[in-house]
């Protein structure tokens, strides 16, 4: 069974699956359907941000587009990028969008899989084509971007990294269309319930002050 006849029986799953409760439908890579858990509204509180600073910023005929399914059958992946900048024309279609229009993917990383944004959509976008991918990571306020599609090591892959910049840190998506600046410094962090983690434990009130002094 070749990896397209895979890839045609997963799409045909995929139609027909109802994600369970708390669960975004399923993209596909590598022969498997990836599910991650649905977006905490921090989540979506910065696709909105990064969406408004975008669409002030661009050229006529581009748009900025939310989760929208693109896939390349060759390669056996389809992905929904959180936010994506690309034509107009291109979106006026019944199938799932050709990656190649896309000029640029943004992740928000979800705290339930953030392998699947900083490591396997590292790897699938270049090899679909998109020429300019950033992370944002609301669990530690840091952004990373990657463009350059370089073909040398044998498989597509981004040739230019700025890794794990602090969010405040400048930030511009330089492309052949235009140059789009993005402001950071204000996009929500998760909370430690966003991340599945307990509280963080109350002062004790009954602990005096730390001197610092040896005893």
């Amino acid at each position: 069974m070749t990896e397209q006849t895979i890839y045609r029986h997963l799409r045909e799953l995929r139609s027909h699956f109802t994600p369970p409760r708390g669960f975004t439908h399923p993209e596909i890579s590598d022969g498997t359907l990836v599910m991650t858990m649905s977006p905490r509204p921090r989540h979506q509180l910065t696709a909105v941000d990064i969406r408004d600073q975008l669409t002030a910023q661009l050229p006529g005929g581009l748009i900025v587009a939310e989760a929208t399914d693109t896939d390349d059958e060759s390669l056996g992946t389809l992905r929904i990028p959180d936010v994506l900048v690309v034509p107009r024309a291109a979106m006026e279609t019944d199938d799932p969008l050709d990656p190649r229009e896309i000029v640029l993917a943004i992740e928000i990383v979800s705290p339930s899989n953030p392998d699947n944004d900083y490591r396997d959509k590292s790897s699938d976008y270049p090899a679909m084509g998109i020429p300019h991918y950033l992370i944002l990571d609301p669990r530690d306020g840091t952004w990373t971007y990657q463009w350059g599609i370089d073909t040398c090591g044998g498989r597509p892959a981004y040739g230019n990294r700025l890794r794990k910049q602090p969010y405040g840190t400048p930030l511009a998506v330089v492309t052949d269309i235009g140059t789009w600046k993005l402001d950071t410094g204000a996009l929500p962090r998760y909370s430690r319930k966003d991340m599945m983690l307990p509280p963080a434990p109350a002062p004790d009130p009954d602990a005096g002050p730390d001197t610092g002094a040896g005893g």
